[in-house]
């Protein structure tokens, strides 16, 4: 299990993250998405940090809170030290009925953050991450009050999550100028079957040197391969919860070029789809969920798979986003200098 460092930070994170969104249960999709019960996270938990993960993942609203209370309680049960595990949630999400009990105003933030303390039984959350961008907020507030949540020493470091690149831009400029406390993290969706980020994101990632932590490598289920062919499945996460959105037809492409490699190599089709992740440059560490010990072990076991160049193409081709502008026109006008570049003899690979 290598351990990669976050952005410019000096911590280092395993390149697999524990999801905890199988913690729990509850009503509606987190009911679709898994009801783990105590005893069985703190099996999932003690095999992933038997594996070398360092690094677990959570929310405030999975599982209405319940999956927070789940981790921090096996972390105490299983006797880990705090200082061992990396330990990530997030806030934004509706958390009460009151109408400032969303969103990431100050007034939410600093409660949401005390009340994640408590269900984690913890002094500190290593990674605190924005959940999704508020419209009805200034970022000036957000980053404001991320930044005493940070002095104060609630938190260590503070992400973001689901944000468009110009809106991290933007934070980061804010912090900048007000020498506050700065996001050093993005948590985005990514996979073979979207690819999106790569249009604006991960060149902004690269840019700011930010960590970019993966959420949904297989697509909600779909690049395990068992919702496509002669046996798929009617079954699971993805025939229940119908998430993040793909292009069906495209998905079928990608999975049939998928499986002669997966048999080459005599991996499961979603060790193919993490593997893919962890040979992409940008990628800092991947959450992977599950709600059987098989499947952790299966995800684990993806580390250990090198996917070789001709493996690499066939899945880029396969996966590849259509043009779009102005990813075109960058690409046509930036290519002399681009051809300059790489014909300099002090020229570095990017």
């Amino acid at each position: 299990m290598h351990m990669n460092r976050l952005g410019h930070t000096g911590l280092f994170v395993s390149e697999l993250c524990l999801g905890t969104m199988t913690f729990g249960g509850g009503t509606g999709m987190w009911a679709a998405i898994g009801q783990l019960s105590q005893a069985e996270a703190e099996t999932l938990i003690a095999r992933a940090l038997e594996a070398g993960i360092n690094f677990l993942d959570t929310a405030d609203v999975y599982a209405e809170g319940l999956s927070e209370q789940i981790t921090g309680q096996a972390l105490r049960t299983l006797n880990i030290p705090r200082e061992s595990v990396v330990i990530a949630t997030k806030a934004f999400g509706q958390t009460g009925p009151g109408a400032n009990e969303r969103g990431n105003s100050r007034t939410h933030l600093i409660a949401a953050c005390h009340a994640s303390l408590k269900r984690l039984q913890l002094d500190y959350i290593d990674l605190y991450q924005i959940h999704g961008f508020d419209p009805a907020t200034p970022i000036e507030e957000t980053i404001r009050a991320l930044d005493s949540l940070v002095e104060k020493g609630d938190v260590r470091y503070i992400g973001v999550s689901n944000w468009a690149a110009w809106q991290i831009v933007k934070a980061l400029g804010i912090a900048e100028r007000e020498n506050r406390a700065a996001f050093v993290s993005l948590q985005a969706y990514y996979s073979l079957a979207g690819r999106d980020i790569e249009r604006e994101i991960t060149p902004m990632l690269a840019h700011e040197n930010l960590g970019l932590l993966v959420w949904s490598p297989l697509a909600g289920g779909l690049l395990s391969g068992k919702f496509h062919g002669e046996n798929k499945s009617s079954t699971g996460r993805r025939a229940n919860f119908d998430f993040p959105p793909v292009d069906a037809t495209r998905a079928e492409t990608l999975i049939n070029a998928m499986r002669p490699i997966a048999k080459a190599h005599n991996r499961s089709i979603a060790q193919i789809a993490l593997a893919w992740l962890l040979h992409r440059r940008p990628v800092t560490s991947i959450i992977i969920g599950a709600k059987r010990l098989d499947q952790l072990n299966d995800n684990i076991d993806a580390t250990t798979l090198t996917l070789t160049a001709s493996d690499l193409d066939t899945l880029d081709t396969a996966s590849t986003l259509p043009q779009e502008y102005p990813g075109w026109m960058l690409t046509r006008q930036g290519q002399p200098r681009t051809t300059q570049l790489s014909e300099s003899p002090r020229a570095k690979r990017v």
